[in-house]
């Protein structure tokens, strides 16, 4: 859902060149020549998982899941976790897409699992409470869908950018919706957890089709952060509808 490097772009013969702010540009490879940025991003975004699972298996393997969730569940503190989350989530994406350092881009990377693993606590901590089997069964989900709509974009080639208005309303409208349910206290229902699945797949058909498409070959850690918070938002609304669904 993150929007790649976006600084300044100029389309020149159906392709994207990003001006990188001394104006000069750089025209992102070929569609045919993507292969080692593409198995790049993907290597990176399995570290990502494979990061997030490790904290979470960490912060769980202590009592400190269960005092971390005391603090937020029920409570108006979720709102200033959600503030804190949107901040973080769009600090680390521009480092990732703007720095030239690839140490910052990876500090970035890393600094936006650690904020994703501490806003899952509270939702796993119940889950794995009282819904039991629920968690592997919500990551099944997704990676099929994850799955399903990788190929979607690699199997037609197609270019989702125009998907771009489209998330960024939809994300507004989402986050909107959770501080008013927050602030006035009414539950966001199951049809909620519906549609922010969906706004989930159409980030990850974005996300997908900019790596195919327009990343610089130099960004691939920036793509692996905007694939991994798509892919995390999806998990996150598919456990939240599984867990709705057994009430």
């Amino acid at each position: 859902m993150n929007d790649p490097v976006r600084r300044n772009d100029y389309r020149i013969n159906d392709r994207v060149a990003f001006d990188n702010g001394t104006g000069e540009f750089a025209m992102p490879i070929a569609v045919a020549d993507r292969s080692t940025f593409i198995m790049k991003t993907y290597l990176h975004l399995l570290g990502a998982i494979l990061l997030f699972t490790g904290i979470e298996a960490a912060i769980f393997s202590t009592d400190l899941a269960a005092r971390i969730s005391s603090v937020f569940i029920g409570g108006r503190a979720w709102l200033l976790v959600l503030g804190a989350f949107v901040l973080v989530s769009w600090g680390a994406t521009h480092i990732a897409n703007s720095a030239g350092s690839l140490g910052a881009q990876y500090l970035a990377l890393g600094v936006f699992v650690v904020a994703e693993a501490l806003i899952f606590v509270p939702l796993l901590f119940i889950a794995n409470q009282f819904f039991p089997g629920v968690i592997q069964s919500a990551a099944l989900c997704t990676l099929v869908g994850f799955a399903g709509l990788t190929l979607v974009v690699y199997g037609t080639r197609k270019d989702f950018s125009f998907l771009r208005s489209i998330l960024m309303w939809g994300g507004i409208a989402a986050f909107v919706a959770i501080v008013a349910a927050v602030v006035f206290g009414f539950e966001l229902g199951v049809f909620f957890s519906v549609a922010m699945i969906a706004l989930a797949g159409g980030a990850i058909l974005y996300d997908t089709s900019n790596i195919l498409h327009h990343y610089p070959e130099d960004r691939y850690v920036g793509a692996a952060l905007a694939l991994f918070a798509s892919v995390a938002m999806m998990f996150y609304y598919v456990l939240r509808l599984l867990m709705q669904l057994r009430r």
